[in-house]
């Protein structure tokens, strides 16, 4: 690779995710206000914070290749974000047993180099299962899936929780869309095989 790789994220699962790639790579956190602004749709929300902790991490490596990503989960058009408490976690599972939940996955790779910047929403559904309150409960003791948006991890146990997904990629669910970051790497010379 011609220039550094760094994805803006201290995300362990997004971490783990690029490390597939087997692309060398560096992490760091943006520090941003991650909350959405008045008015602003699911989508666009998680759009402009991928491309802001882009832009933000792509200051101190003006010469580097930055990978920005966000999600934002709905349902009845009610962003669903990270519950940290296993309060929250109880409710936003309760709220959505037996419904369907929108994750909005938000991908921006930014050349700082060149200024160029690529940015896509990946969206991915999940159905979850109309669980009881004792399999929430039970589910929270074993996997604590708190700073998770929509309270549960696929990539773990989370998966027992879940009735369907449909999307054109799952990694999106985890919160970095592989498939369309290996085009966007293309776009930029970059390729993983």
């Amino acid at each position: 690779m011609k220039q550094k790789l760094i994805l803006a994220s201290s995300s362990p699962y997004r971490q783990e995710l690029l490390a597939r790639l087997g692309l060398p790579f560096d992490a760091i956190s943006p520090e941003i206000d991650e909350l959405p602004l008045d008015g602003e749709l699911p989508q666009e929300t998680a759009l402009r914070l991928a491309q802001l902790k882009a832009k933000k991490v792509a200051e101190s490596h003006p010469d580097a290749l930055v990978i920005g990503c966000d999600q934002v989960a709905t349902l009845d058009g009610i962003q669903l974000g990270k519950p940290m408490t296993h309060e929250n976690a109880v409710k936003q599972l309760q709220y959505q047993r037996g419904r369907r939940v929108t994750f909005h996955s938000a991908l921006c790779l930014y050349n700082a180099l060149t200024k160029h910047m690529q940015a896509e929403v990946v969206p991915y559904g999940v159905e979850f299962r109309n669980l009881t309150d004792a399999q929430i409960e039970n589910y929270l003791r074993i996997e604590e899936p708190y700073n998770c948006a929509g309270s549960a991890k696929s990539e773990g146990l989370g998966i027992a929780v879940i009735a369907s997904m449909t999307g054109s990629d799952p990694n999106a669910l985890i919160g970095l869309p592989l498939i369309k970051l290996i085009t966007m790497l293309q776009n930029e010379e970059v390729n993983v095989i």
